[in-house]
């Protein structure tokens, strides 16, 4: 028996709809997203009265642990969230940041652009971690083969794994994210899953790959564990404490900093231009910016009708795609009819693969550490 279509609706609050297959709404139309949002962002301490002398005691925490040059670790990509959190640690902070970039091949000139201008602008020092063509690439090919829309795991476990090396490798006990809950809050788990999970990583690159992955960044369970159990590394979002509101943020890192826009959320990176802009919603049935969207209307930073708006307009100017869609194959060492089969592929999800999620070992280790009083190990990182 063939189960019945999902009736379509759209949140009568922000603009999450059936595309996510995990959505739920109640008897007023509202999705669990908007519901969560204001259940949990609002605690954040940025909207409590002593935000600021909160955020006084973890900038005097980072200042005391400093051991060397540096006093943190961030990470930067050229776009808007990293660009103001590097102005904000500098200029505000006034503390001294070790950068970090990840250079995956997929780099805008824009976003290179942005980088340095930053970069010279505020007198940090950089360190780039250049990966491996041939081992990243055959990584973000096997993830487009196994059809889950994870395909920007490799980039995001690559560059978490490189801040904690970082970090490591120079004595800082501090990472401080540019992850924003204010903004980014909206984010459906069937959507995108896997981004610290090492298991899955090494699962697809094992079913797909063709390279092994020798020095490819990256981090297991038992690592996450020694670094932030035995290391007391510290992993903090600077926007839990932070204001953030992105019309004005873009507005002052232009002003400051030089910074350019680029076209799209994450469209720093062209590989990003293509996965957001033309294969999720092609092959998957969403389109990303719901997500986005939605968590600047629940921030009070966009109306509802703004985002409906802005949804009607394409993912990717129709004109740009038959050079993008060459440009990501010939990068990719593929042709572009098999570009063309991958994008074509029934899809999946992470849930066809092994993944911590589903790994006995993993289940009891985290039943153990619980009892033993363990949980979050640091901001969001979990064991």
């Amino acid at each position: 028996m063939t189960a019945s279509p999902v009736k379509y609706q759209v949140c009568s609050y922000c603009v999450m709809d059936t595309s996510d297959p995990l959505i739920k709404f109640d008897e007023t139309g509202q999705c669990n997203h908007c519901r969560d949002y204001r259940a949990t962002v609002f605690r954040l301490p940025r909207f409590q009265p002593d935000a600021a002398e909160v955020l006084a005691k973890v900038v005097a925490g980072v200042r005391a642990e400093k051991t060397g040059k540096y006093d943190c670790v961030i990470g930067v990509s050229g776009g808007v969230d990293s660009t103001y959190m590097a102005y904000y640690v500098k200029r505000v902070l006034g503390l001294n940041p070790l950068a970090v970039h990840i250079d995956n091949g997929w780099n805008s000139e824009l976003a290179v652009a942005n980088i340095e201008r930053m970069l010279a602008i505020l007198g940090i020092d950089l360190h780039t971690e250049v990966l491996d063509w041939r081992e990243f690439s055959t990584l973000q090919l096997a993830f487009l083969s196994a059809s889950t829309p994870d395909a920007e795991v490799p980039t995001d476990h690559a560059m978490l794994s490189a801040l904690y090396q970082a970090a490591r490798d120079k004595g800082i006990s501090t990472i401080f994210f540019g992850n924003n809950l204010v903004t980014e809050s909206v984010h459906p788990r069937m959507w995108s899953y896997g981004h610290q999970d090492w298991i899955y990583i090494k699962a697809v690159q094992k079913q797909f790959g063709s390279v092994a992955l020798r020095s490819y960044p990256h981090t297991s369970m038992w690592k996450y564990f020694y670094l932030f159990r035995v290391r007391k590394l510290k992993a903090m979002r600077l926007y839990d404490y932070v204001a953030f509101n992105r019309a004005d943020v873009e507005a002052l890192i232009a002003r400051e900093l030089g910074w350019q826009h680029y076209g799209g959320k994450h469209y720093e990176s062209v590989y990003t231009k293509f996965f957001q802009g033309y294969l999720l919603p092609r092959k998957f049935g969403f389109d990303k910016r719901r997500a986005h969207l939605s968590s600047l209307v629940c921030a009070g930073q966009l109306t509802r009708d703004q985002a409906l708006g802005q949804l009607q307009q394409p993912t990717l100017d129709p004109g740009e795609e038959p050079q993008l869609l060459d440009y990501v194959a010939k990068k990719l060492r593929i042709s572009r009819p098999e570009l063309d089969a991958i994008c074509l592929a029934p899809p999946k999800t992470y849930k066809d693969y092994p993944s911590s999620e589903n790994s006995k070992l993993v289940k009891l280790v985290r039943r153990v550490y619980k009892l033993l009083g363990g949980g979050v190990i640091n901001d969001g990182v979990r064991l």
